[in-house]
């Protein structure tokens, strides 16, 4: 009894150690989403065409960061593990740049921007150092597919609960830390939560083991992982699907303040909208390990998107009706919590199939690549959003926007994120590794144990030698 209790609790602190990082990473990543680009356009004053080229270029560099990450990840052996040591070492220099991304300096227009491009930078860097590892680890926590499910479930929990003390504390905090200076408050919130972030990170090291499931070479080559990749069909039909279904997200997320804002009329609605996009997820993430038990992890996805395609319509039907719009918002947020939910215990299993294919386990690269098109996705939201606003004549100083500004915030909060929405839906359609992947995990079991009971009869081959 005393080994099971010792078990149970060896699993959930994994879980809630694991989990927790995704806390740490959208107490930040949620401030970016929701109030950069304002904090660009209306605090610092930045030309909106110039943070167009901004975020498409940070977001070019960022993806090649990425994939140097992800391979280094994968060529990364220490006793703490491959992934793990990024979270011990990365906490300090995110926190930081976190800070400084949110600061505005004494400098002029050109100089605020060069800072700006230089700040933005290093925060997109230092947040793949310890991102591109939480999914990289995932593979190694357990080789159990359900477990997988399980611990994905913590980590949404988790960072659902920390994009919802965003959603719902931030902004009130930054009224009352800057005491009406809009940029000391969000400083110092900034700070807060980096200080917060850092300690959390620090307690994922210490709470998560790496078990070492894959028998695969210590050292994997350039050209191996690509071989690899190359034959793996599920992760390729996966990757394509994060453009479609990233982009829409990144679009809307950024949009949602200038939404309620300038054509709702109510900024208070907005923190309401923003906080259940984060609250409702947060309870129905409870949900997925069952209905993925049900459904299968792909049918669920699909399942989960028609649910927030419908909860877009109905808000969208609401216009300016606050009912009608916390309705659809409800009904919207339900649906993609439950299916971000399964969408980064999906991200595992192709690195089982790879394995299994070719021999090689690229978990690190798979990552960083997967990383590296959602920072394309990003950068294409960041880009369209801020070409949307140069050519509609959107003006961050005004109060009342015109026509064509209204209808391209509409467009980047409703329309787009719709279209692409049912784009995500057609491409995941096509992907059937749950049906394949039971078979798959048993012969790359067996296999595994062939490779460990092979490698110890050569080691005690040397040693009798």
């Amino acid at each position: 009894m005393e080994q099971q209790n010792s078990s149970k609790f060896s699993l959930w602190r994994q879980r809630i150690g694991y989990g927790s990082a995704d806390f740490a990473c959208n107490l930040i990543w949620q401030m970016i989403s929701l109030y950069l680009l304002f904090f660009y356009t209306d605090i610092m004053q930045l030309n909106a065409a110039s943070i167009s080229l901004m975020f498409v270029i940070t977001r070019i560099i960022d993806g090649v960061t990425d994939l140097l990450v992800g391979y280094a990840i994968d060529r990364t052996h220490t006793r703490w593990g491959q992934s793990r040591p990024y979270f011990l070492f990365g906490a300090v220099p995110f926190a930081l740049f976190a800070v400084l991304a949110f600061t505005v300096p004494n400098l002029s227009g050109e100089g605020r921007l060069i800072y700006a491009f230089v700040t933005y930078i290093g925060l997109s860097f230092m947040y793949t150092v310890v991102n591109i590892p939480l999914a990289s680890v995932l593979p190694a926590l357990s080789s159990d597919a359900q477990e997988r499910t399980n611990l994905s479930t913590a980590r949404k929990f988790f960072g659902f609960l920390g994009a919802g003390v965003v959603s719902a504390c931030s902004f009130a905090m930054v009224e009352y830390l800057g005491g009406g200076n809009e940029a000391q408050g969000y400083h110092d919130v900034m700070l807060i939560f980096g200080i917060v972030g850092c300690l959390i990170f620090f307690f994922t090291f210490a709470s998560i083991r790496e078990i070492g499931v894959s028998a695969s070479p210590a050292k994997v080559t350039l050209s191996d992982a690509l071989r690899s990749l190359k034959a793996n069909r599920p992760w390729q039909i996966f990757a394509f699907n994060i453009l479609f279904m990233w982009t829409g997200f990144f679009l809307q997320t950024g949009a949602l303040i200038y939404y309620f804002k300038y054509y709702v009329g109510s900024t208070a609605l907005a923190a309401t909208v923003a906080s259940m996009m984060s609250i409702v997820p947060m309870a129905v993430n409870f949900l997925v390990p069952y209905l993925a038990k049900r459904l299968g992890k792909c049918r669920l996805f699909l399942w989960s998107a028609a649910v927030q395609l419908l909860g877009l319509a109905v808000l969208w039907a609401g216009g300016r009706n606050e009912l009608i719009i916390l309705a659809g918002a409800f009904v919207m947020a339900a649906g993609y919590g439950a299916k971000e939910s399964i969408y980064f215990s999906i991200q595992a299993d192709p690195v089982d199939y790879g394995e299994w294919k070719t021999g090689v386990n690229t978990a690190g690269t798979l990552s960083s690549i997967n990383g590296f098109l959602g920072k394309c996705a990003q950068a294409a939201a960041g880009g369209l959003a801020g070409l949307l606003f140069a050519v509609s004549g959107y003006d961050g100083s005004l109060a009342v926007q015109g026509e064509e500004a209204i209808w391209a915030i509409q467009a980047m909060y409703v329309y787009l994120p719709a279209i692409l929405l049912v784009f995500s839906m057609l491409t995941m359609s096509r992907y059937n590794l749950d049906e394949e992947y039971p078979r798959i995990k048993a012969e790359l079991d067996a296999r595994r144990q062939q490779e460990d009971v092979d490698m110890n009869e050569a080691e005690l081959c040397e040693q009798k030698g």
